[in-house]
């Protein structure tokens, strides 16, 4: 039975837990094979041990150009061309603009936005006819969130970035999309910086305005990045499709 990814060659950075990983994972089932990237080597071979003939683990930071230029030299000695890039690695931190000084806006920005596009850019000249380079925005694009003004700028960011690109490549046969995840039951949530009874209820807020009821799971935005990455989206250029449970329509 032919899988959907059959043949394909993807690379997905920020791939050791969350939504990275479920990427990963679901691309995997469908036949692909996976150069992985991440600051944490341990869970990286954990993925190896899934498939090993299919998956290449390269630890590194996406803001360490080093690293990123030894991920590209990887990938192309062990499978040649690429046709998926994902450049999801990514960090958010909730900070007062009152206390956003140039060290809070540069450490989610470097991340979030230089490291994004550095990742794709390097990997350009290894992208084959036919390829896609897929982004990881964010549903606070769409609305106001106290405490996350930077990180919604950065991903802001990468939300032109998709549609510029996408314009830009599209003569390379290269397609340029995102997934704009909504509130997502991934590792990042604990890591935002709030005390654990504020985060509680933050999250019980936000799950007030899911059409579910919770949070979504990162499986959900895995289905998206399949789908936007495969050849059944081959029509689909410099889109959002923004997956959040009903967050952002009322």
């Amino acid at each position: 039975m032919t899988r959907i990814l059959d043949g394909k060659v993807a690379v997905v950075t920020g791939a050791s837990s969350g939504i990275g990983k479920s990427i990963v994972e679901r691309y995997l089932a469908e036949g692909a094979k996976v150069a992985v990237f991440a600051r944490s080597a341990g869970p990286l071979q954990d993925l190896v041990a899934q498939a090993p003939d299919r998956v290449l683990a390269v630890p590194g930071d996406v803001t360490v150009r080093a690293d990123l230029e030894r991920l590209v030299r990887a990938t192309a000695e062990r499978f040649g061309g690429v046709d998926i890039v994902v450049p999801n690695a990514g960090v958010a931190k909730v900070v007062s603009f009152a206390d956003s000084d140039e060290r809070a806006i540069h450490e989610q920005f470097s991340v979030n936005v230089v490291g994004a596009l550095q990742t794709a850019r390097l990997f350009l000249p290894h992208i084959r006819q036919g390829g896609s380079i897929l982004f990881i925005t964010t549903f606070l694009v769409q609305v106001g969130f106290p405490g996350l003004a930077i990180y919604s700028a950065s991903k802001a960011a990468m939300t032109s970035a998709t549609r510029t690109l996408a314009a830009e490549l599209a003569p390379q046969g290269i397609r340029v999309n995102a997934v704009a995840p909504g509130p997502i039951a991934t590792p990042i949530w604990s890591k935002v910086g709030l005390p654990d009874d504020v985060l509680g209820q933050v999250a019980a807020n936000v799950t007030s305005r899911l059409f579910p009821g919770r949070f979504g799971a990162p499986e959900s935005i895995a289905n998206a990045a399949l789908f936007l990455a495969s050849d059944a989206a081959a029509n689909i250029y410099g889109q959002e499709l923004v997956v959040d449970g009903g967050y952002t329509v009322g």
